[in-house]
């Protein structure tokens, strides 16, 4: 029946509308002439002319009103407004048509019912109405025992009323019941759906064949998150209407729903910013971010260009990432009338004489050092990139900054640098080390670091990881089942940065209160039960995705620290503490890292390696560093045309 009607062309449609209406407007008026006299069989012949206005008028008046070119299926309160209109004016045509029998009637001639045209009025507006809504409801029905989904809404309110009437309109879903945690609601109906208590959930589940839930609530994010945990226990996907954020900007509707996301899953809330943390050192100041194309580096420029910098430059040495981000942040200054000049510099912080002429030519007041290589395998891989581009590259821009008269200088550090195994934990300690002891020469620069363990959604990160091996069916893999880690949003890592500068003070070394580390096969566990899918292991051999332990790799560590010592202070932001970390002073640095530079320069890995274990304090490096071998030593001669 549906593909049937959906093969009548638009015309064909309006036309069975018009018949409809032809036929049935004059059964209306009989109808009402009926029930006025009390009659089933009444005399309508001396009231001929009415019958006629009826169809007459009314069929031309619903056109002209455009109730033809109403699409049925979508049909909403503005064509319940045309019908009206249209029945209004029908039957006050035959109201006319009343008055003129009443004037100019034979004496012998029946009386023209005076009510009749208000009893046709009404049948008249219950036809035109109630056949389409009926057709609507029909139609509506057919398409969703056919084609869609169905799922419970949990949350009950103005927000889960506002989604099923979207889900209904324009999704692939059937909303077939309500959860909501209130108790007065419980046994109610709202727009045809019965509201049912969290217990009932599961019944519901199996009762309706529901494989997912859409979670539509305004609780704060503790209050989500216990919703989420309570949904874990079930074999349910679980789904989240967009933040309330996304919704005022107009970014996102109801419609958009999204999965179940591992901030949604953290232990902890995310606090307010200060604002005039946010702003004390980027408001009106010429700023440059390196590695402004990384996931760090571009949610500065973002969170920077808010708080409305004098100029805003930007460094990368990856030319898409630099083109991206600059692109956004052009139209992100459009849509908020913000007028900042955005620089752009191609180029490596390597490039000391780039740095100096970057740094004097805008003009730098503030910087922020995110440019730095940071996959733990790949730096064990490739140590010499990895010193010369993390150490060297942050030597060589806060020397930079130093010449060039720049008031602040923060380095983005990492958690790996504390009693490191790896190389590239080892690269960001050392840095920190050379921020520590210039701070001593630096009369004009003000240093600190900000260190800190994972961001979500960074490249590389092990959460998109998990999604993409979840999406292919599995496996997940992970390296050891005790290994845990920090995990922190990238808005609210960058946000905390920024304040931290605003407090920086003699090669101060912020701490970001990460909240409890999180076991990562235990992620992987709610990551896979939130998408509705279950375990396979030799207990459940039916599950859906396997978890694959492969073992850490070299430079890994089981637990991750954000302290050396023991040594912290508070600050007047209580996410973020102020360390005190142990350094050599300049002059003996230097010499230590000429040696490390001609180490390098040589090819010299087993020096680095003594180097870096020597001079970094709890440093522990796993792999024996050695250069790689070549995959083959076979020269190839090319002889050249003649």
């Amino acid at each position: 029946m549906q593909s049937l009607i959906e093969e009548l062309s638009r015309r064909k449609k309006q036309a069975i509308a018009v018949f409809a209406d032809f036929v049935m407007l004059p059964v209306c008026l009989y109808l009402a002439f009926a029930l006025r006299l009390g009659d089933w069989s009444p005399t309508v012949a001396p009231f001929w002319s009415a019958f006629l206005v009826c169809v007459c008028i009314g069929i031309p008046t619903f056109g002209r009103l455009g109730l033809y070119r109403q699409v049925v299926r979508y049909m909403g309160n503005h064509a319940i407004v045309v019908m009206i209109k249209g029945t209004v004016v029908t039957a006050a045509a035959v109201g006319v048509i009343a008055l003129y029998t009443y004037f100019v009637r034979i004496p012998a001639d029946p009386f023209f019912p005076r009510s009749v045209p208000v009893i046709f009025w009404l049948l008249a507006l219950l036809y035109v109405a109630g056949s389409r809504f009926a057709v609507r409801g029909y139609l509506h029905n057919l398409v969703t025992s056919s084609t869609r989904e169905p799922v419970i809404v949990y949350g009950a309110g103005s927000t889960g009323v506002e989604l099923i009437r979207l889900l209904r309109q324009q999704s692939e879903y059937q909303p077939v019941a309500f959860i909501d945690d209130d108790e007065k609601l419980h046994r109610s109906s709202i727009d045809g759906l019965v509201v049912h208590p969290p217990s009932a959930l599961e019944k519901l589940l199996k009762d309706h064949s529901v494989s997912e839930v859409l979670v539509a609530v305004s609780h704060d994010v503790s209050g989500r998150r216990k919703i989420i945990a309570f949904l874990e226990g079930l074999a349910v996907r679980v789904r989240l209407i967009p933040d309330l954020s996304e919704l005022m900007s107009g970014t996102a509707n109801l419609a958009n729903l999204r999965d179940v996301g591992i901030e949604d899953l953290l232990g902890r809330d995310e606090v307010e910013a200060l604002p005039h943390l946010l702003a004390g050192s980027v408001q009106s100041q010429n700023v440059l971010v390196t590695g402004a194309g990384g996931s760090i580096g571009s949610e500065l420029c973002r969170q920077i260009l808010q708080q409305k910098p004098s100029m805003l430059v930007l460094l990368d040495m990856s030319e898409f990432g630099l083109y991206q981000i600059h692109r956004e942040l052009v139209s992100t200054s459009k849509s908020l009338g913000i007028t900042v000049p955005i620089a752009t510099v191609l180029g490596s912080v390597t490039d000391a004489s780039l740095l100096n002429r970057t740094f004097s030519r805008y003009q730098i007041e503030t910087i922020y050092h995110a440019a730095a290589y940071k996959h733990v395998s790949l730096v064990e891989n490739n140590v010499i990139q990895g010193v010369k581009n993390n150490t060297f590259g942050t030597l060589y821009a806060a020397q930079a900054a130093m010449d060039c008269g720049v008031k602040r200088f923060i380095l983005i550090s990492t958690d790996k640098a504390v009693r490191t195994t790896s190389v590239m934990g080892a690269t960001k300690r050392m840095s920190e080390m050379i921020l520590q002891a210039l701070q001593d020469e630096s009369d004009t620069t003000q240093f600190a670091m900000v260190r800190f363990g994972n961001v979500l959604g960074s490249s590389g990160s092990v959460v998109p990881l998990f999604t993409e091996q979840i999406e292919l069916g599995g496996p997940i893999t992970v390296t050891h089942p005790e290994v845990t880690r920090y995990f922190m949003t990238i808005p609210e890592a960058a946000q905390l940065v920024l304040q931290a500068a605003s407090m920086g003070d003699s090669g101060d070394i912020f701490i970001l209160d990460m909240g409890q580390p999180i076991k990562i096969v235990d992620l992987a566990h709610r990551m896979v039960r939130l998408k509705g899918l279950s375990l396979r292991d030799e207990s459940y051999p039916e599950g859906a995705i396997e978890i694959e332990f492969t073992g850490l790799k070299p430079g890994e560590k089981l637990h991750e620290e954000l302290l050396v010592s023991g040594d912290v202070t508070g600050t007047d932001h209580r996410k973020i503490m102020r360390a005190e970390e142990h350094y050599l002073p300049w002059t003996d640095l230097r010499g230590a890292l000429n040696t490390l530079e001609q180490a390098c320069a040589t090819f010299d890995y087993s020096a680095i390696k003594a180097f870096i274990e020597g001079l970094v304090e709890g440093a522990d490096l796993e792999t024996q560093l050695e250069e790689l071998t070549p995959m083959s030593s076979k020269v190839v001669n090319i002889k050249r045309p003649d």
